[in-house]
């Protein structure tokens, strides 16, 4: 089986994606990576109606997408076009190409009407990356109910360029952790209450880096008084700054909702003690209260972390059965082939 895995990422994200991707491939699939991000901003097409627009107006950057996209198509005549992230692809355009298309959706609830739901007529398959989506549906029903074709699970998954392979578990037990609480992620509206309670309760003791623009930053402050400046970090600077870090908060937009985020899998993956929303819906990533911890809101955040602060062996206990989880079941090699097994019964029968 031949997939070609379309998806938009810049710089060192778009080398490491690129590499992974293709070093995925053995005598059963092979995977063919094509970064449709620089072609044109994806903040262009972010929405459905937008990409809808400049496919009407036959936009020359678009256009010129597609035909290196048909024309990688027809040179390596693949079995499944896979598109992930932000999808590029007009569904008329879609329409013309004989193969068969699979859509990756892995923002959750929070873009859904954007650029999801406005494509799956599009798709003959949709693979979604957490089982949660709202307070009365699930994602599989969610998607059953807006008339998606077929759909399965299909988690993310660690990337090898987020973590030291060469580290054996002592080793990594072993790190000197000079950073007791650390939040890596934008600085997003409904993240802020909970930042800032943490924030407060910990002091510097609590360091947060990521996304956020200075209008965030100046809202941030002023609303939940003089917390931190968030400033953004380089992606090769993560995984250092994971091996320093105790405990790792992890809080997703919509909590529980829209668990499932790439960071759940790279705290563990760099042997970091993790406390995360995602209720009912965490066991499907890990085990509960043995591989990663769980809070409700923030009292009880800030009370788990005093909790891991003040018992280091069970925190490191915590930590290294995280790690474990993911070294088994949670790395993107294996995680990509699984599509092998996801998507060949369908080919076969379409």
């Amino acid at each position: 089986m031949k997939i070609v895995y379309s998806f938009n990422k810049r710089g060192f994200e778009a080398e490491y994606w690129s590499r992974e991707i293709a070093a995925a491939s053995t005598r059963d699939v092979e995977f063919i990576p094509f970064n449709h991000d620089p072609y044109l901003d994806p903040q262009c097409y972010v929405r459905a109606q937008l990409l809808d627009n400049l496919y009407y107006v036959t936009e020359p950057r678009l256009m010129r997408l597609y035909s290196d996209l048909k024309e990688l198509l027809a040179r390596s005549q693949p079995d499944v076009l896979l598109v992930d992230n932000c999808p590029p692809y007009h569904p008329e355009f879609l329409r013309t190409l004989d193969i068969y298309k699979a859509l990756r959706i892995c923002d959750g609830p929070v873009a859904a009407y954007d650029r999801d739901f406005a494509y799956l007529h599009a798709y003959d398959h949709v693979l979604y990356h957490s089982p949660a989506y709202s307070r009365d549906l699930t994602m599989p029903e969610k998607l059953q109910y807006c008339g998606a074709k077929r759909y399965d699970f299909w988690p993310l998954a660690l990337f090898d360029a987020f973590f030291d392979p060469r580290l054996s578990e002592p080793e990594l037990a072993a790190l000197t952790r000079d950073i007791d609480v650390i939040f890596v992620g934008a600085l997003h509206l409904n993240k802020m209450p909970l930042l800032a309670a943490v924030k407060k309760a910990f002091g510097r003791r609590f360091q947060i880096h990521g996304l956020a623009s200075a209008k965030h930053n100046v809202y941030f402050n002023l609303k939940y008084g003089f917390p931190q400046w968030v400033r953004p970090i380089r992606f090769e600077d993560y995984v250092p700054l994971y091996h320093r870090a105790k405990i790792g908060v992890n809080a997703h937009n919509r909590g529980k909702y829209t668990v499932g985020s790439y960071r759940l899998f790279d705290l563990a993956g760099n042997g970091v003690a993790q406390i995360t929303d995602g209720g009912e819906f965490i066991d499907s990533f890990f085990v509960p209260g043995r591989e990663v911890d769980t809070y409700d809101d923030a009292a009880h955040l800030v009370g788990r972390i005093d909790h891991y602060l003040t018992h280091p062996a069970e925190r490191l206990e915590l930590a290294i059965q995280g790690w474990r989880r993911v070294m088994k079941d949670h790395r993107i090699g294996p995680r990509l082939q699984q599509l092998r097994d996801l998507l060949a019964p369908a080919v076969a029968g379409c």
